[in-house]
């Protein structure tokens, strides 16, 4: 717990949750939620399934990223590769198998890295992310409308990318970041 003074609770109490539409990958809804101090005011939720990313690395401190174009902010970026992960499926297996399915790659054994919430004041979409160490080269890509070029990138370069503007996503800008870090403090 952080020092300082007790301000009392500050969770807010929901009210009720009313769908607006939905899909398998998400799921839009108002709230309807009071404040601490009472005030209430409705606020669009977003429900999303868990996803799974996998940063690997190869011998020569190498990401493999995949290049793609993403449609909603009308940009080409760098991405870790990644997915849903289905009901019922272990997430470290959809990891692996998203990783083969977008780059023609199978990642060795995978760790977890860590969880993180992209959006939290509007979306519960819990991403994890795992390290993988090696990776072995199995075919062309399953999926050919993931990725416009996969490429294995130096960390530095990758870590260059982010404060260039060419890595964008929430996922692949904290494994890029938590990478350069364990790197330098010698864990990887």
């Amino acid at each position: 717990m952080v020092e300082g003074q007790d301000v009392g609770s500050t969770r807010w109490t929901i009210h009720g949750e009313r769908v607006v539409d939905g899909t398998r990958r998400a799921r839009l809804s108002i709230a309807d939620v009071e404040l601490p101090d009472g005030v209430r005011f409705e606020q669009y939720v977003i429900r999303a399934p868990r996803s799974a990313m996998v940063a690997v690395l190869d011998g020569q401190g190498r990401l493999l990223l995949m290049r793609r174009h993403r449609f909603v902010f009308d940009r080409w970026v760098w991405e870790l590769p990644g997915g849903y992960v289905d009901e019922g499926e272990d997430p470290a297996a959809c990891a692996v198998r998203e990783v083969e399915e977008e780059t023609g790659w199978r990642p060795g054994e995978v760790e977890p890295l860590l969880s993180f919430q992209p959006w939290v004041a509007t979306a519960d979409a819990e991403n994890l992310l795992f390290l993988a160490r090696r990776a072995e080269h199995v075919g062309a890509p399953v999926d050919v409308n993931e990725a416009e070029q996969v490429a294995w990138i130096p960390l530095e370069e990758a870590r260059h990318l982010v404060f260039q503007g060419e890595i964008v996503g929430a996922g692949t800008v904290i494994a890029v970041l938590e990478l350069v870090v364990r790197k330098a403090q010698g864990e990887l």
